[in-house]
């Protein structure tokens, strides 16, 4: 069986993390479900949100499994992080919101797959840290590029140079957490619903624009956002989306 759950709520995609023996720890089987997972979303245009939870009740991912690791050669260990970082750069560029519903542990692996979700709703007991210096080693599935990107570079030193771990109010604080709720699972399922009722191509347009220009200059990124404005206007998602609104109508999108 895997270890990568795979179901559907109406147009959602619910992926949930099923090793609760091992904290839900990342191993190669982890990936290959991973990535098995997001090659049926990615050919499948009926998938309008997806969400990723930890199977059990003390964690998302607790990190990557250090009992596998621990025998890798340098040349294995480089192969196992680069097979990481191209899964989690999968995650990041789905056309679709992507949403982690984060409890208890989020640690190393686990806070770098939340940090490739566009959404983190984390629970108040929710735990993140990047702790991988306290192992003798640096993260390596992206954890130094995202997370620096996400809370700012003193920050993102300040966890990775001490490798301690953060409760759920201080990543809301830092920017890690999108929100903090009691029940972060399904939190992050109805936040999923909601926006998968929206428009498809506006929600890939502004994943797009956000991801490719949010670091770069603001004329660049002005630009681009006014070339995504206009092509809205050549979609049936537009058309709909206004006539709704005039007609005082809930609006139904079909990603045209």
């Amino acid at each position: 069986m895997s270890v990568v759950k795979r179901e559907r709520d109406g147009a959602v995609a619910i992926l949930t993390f099923d090793r609760p023996q091992a904290l839900n720890a990342i191993d190669e089987s982890v990936l290959a479900g991973l990535e098995s997972a997001l090659t049926e979303i990615e050919a499948d245009p009926t998938v309008r949100a997806v969400v990723l939870q930890g199977a059990g009740d003390r964690a998302f991912v607790a990190g990557a499994d250090i009992a596998f690791m621990r025998g890798l050669s340098p040349v294995q260990a480089e192969a196992f992080a680069a097979r990481g970082q191209a899964v989690l750069d999968r995650v990041a560029a789905l056309p679709v919101p992507v949403i982690a519903g984060v409890h208890g542990f989020a640690l190393g692996g686990g806070c770098e797959i939340a940090m490739a979700c566009d959404i983190v709703i984390a629970g108040p007991k929710a735990r993140f840290g990047q702790p991988e210096v306290s192992l003798g080693v640096v993260p390596g599935f992206g954890g130094t590029q995202r997370l620096v990107r996400r809370v700012g570079r003193a920050v993102a030193l300040d966890l990775c140079l001490s490798g301690r771990h953060i409760l759920g109010e201080e990543a809301l604080r830092i920017g890690l957490a999108s929100r903090i709720v009691d029940d972060p699972r399904a939190a992050a399922l109805d936040a999923a619903q909601q926006m998968g009722a929206l428009a498809p191509v506006a929600l890939a347009m502004c994943k797009r624009l956000i991801h490719d220009h949010g670091d770069g200059g603001l004329a660049a990124g002005q630009s681009a956002e006014r070339v995504a404005f206009g092509l809205c206007f050549a979609t049936e998602d537009q058309t709909e989306g206004m006539a709704a609104f005039v007609e005082k109508r809930p609006a139904t999108f079909h990603g045209r």
